[in-house]
């Protein structure tokens, strides 16, 4: 893609404070300081009943979930929720496999579904007994409206649609299709250079609890562990939500190894649907930017927002992990060297825009 996305400053006025942006009480306190207003802002709205539909639409693996997370780590999740349209028919396909749930969504999808395709079909091509078959989009939009039923009266951003060309015509009545007439909604598009995309997947790793993504190298959590018997460091899950909070052990996803190369195809469609959704008018555009020149950096950002590279070595007569940071920078896609942003310093920015779009 070949649009340039506007830089957005977080730097502010005054003297600088530092904050360890992967511990979640230091987050709190800076998310308060780059972002206070915003926030609040945003909570009286969501408080009064309020609800807005985002638009996530960036490359695989751009951070769509790890920067919605963090805005409703600051905002509040009572009144805002996450739509992964790729979780959701991975649910339905368990569901199938409880005949009460089955028949619940049998149900659902009589009343709700209107398509060209059987609805014992459409199970053959959930369950996988039907690879030719691709599954429809309005099979997808019915799916999405029973989550978010389920999920109630929420603000949402949806992850994962549309996700083909043919399907922006879909995402135009979306809103409406879920029984959100009234409610603003705003595009998020998501810039990131290929080699960061890479890097974020080979050493990606998931709390199998939560589902809260990090990364062994660029994003660790407050806690790090050393396997002895199998000479590996390893995260623990720092979201304080979870059950498994301080003792949950974060794993890689099977094939992220591969990194870039595995999706491709995928990235090359992703920036296609994007170009053309740039295109569209009537709909507020919010724009983040994962990378920025290193030659602009100490303008826009604090040194704390840039992403470090962490490496780790244990100490055996301590029995602790030490940790080791180290500058990391890219070269963007058009060659230039870049700092990477941490997720936080990128959900600042989708904090502040997010209030701008609904015009608090």
């Amino acid at each position: 893609m070949t649009t340039t996305f506007p830089i957005f400053k977080t730097k502010i006025a005054g003297p600088e404070e530092k904050y360890l942006l992967e511990d979640p009480v230091e987050r709190r306190k800076y998310f308060a300081l780059k972002a206070g207003p915003e926030i609040e802002k945003l909570k009286e709205y969501l408080d009064a009943g309020n609800t807005f539909v985002g638009f996530l639409l960036g490359p695989k693996n751009s951070g769509k979930g790890t920067y919605t997370k963090l805005f409703m780590e600051a905002v509040g999740s009572e009144h805002v929720a996450h739509i992964s349209v790729g979780d959701i028919v991975r649910g339905t396909h368990n569901d199938l496999a409880d005949e009460g749930k089955k028949r619940e969504l049998m149900e659902f999808l009589s009343s709700r579904y209107r398509g060209f395709i059987a609805l014992e079909k459409i199970f053959d091509i959930i369950e996988g007994r039907d690879t030719k078959t691709l599954l429809p989009t309005e099979v997808i939009l019915a799916l999405v409206e029973r989550q978010i039923d389920r999920l109630g009266r929420k603000a949402i951003f949806i992850d994962g649609f549309p996700r083909n060309l043919d399907q922006i015509s879909y995402a135009l009545y979306f809103r409406a299709l879920m029984g959100y007439r009234s409610d603003p909604d705003f595009l998020v598009f998501i810039s990131v250079p290929e080699a960061v995309i890479d890097e974020r997947m080979k050493f990606r790793v998931v709390c199998p609890l939560c589902q809260v993504p990090r990364n062994v190298k660029l994003l660790r959590t407050k806690d790090v562990s050393y396997d002895q018997e199998t000479k590996q460091f390893y995260l623990l899950c720092d979201n304080s939500a979870c059950s498994g909070f301080g003792t949950a052990r974060l794993k890689p996803k099977e094939g992220d190894n591969l990194g870039i190369e595995a999706v491709r195809d995928r990235l090359e469609l992703d920036r296609q649907v994007m170009a053309k959704l740039m295109e569209l008018e009537g709909v507020p555009k919010i724009y983040l930017r994962n990378a920025i020149p290193v030659a602009q950096a100490k303008e826009f950002v604090d040194d704390y927002e840039i992403t470090p590279a962490y490496r780790y070595e244990y100490d055996e007569a301590a029995g602790q992990v030490k940790f080791i940071e180290e500058p990391w920078t890219v070269k963007d896609d058009q060659g230039e060297l870049s700092y990477s942003l941490l997720p936080p310093a990128v959900g600042v920015s989708l904090i502040k825009q997010t209030a701008q779009a609904l015009g608090l």
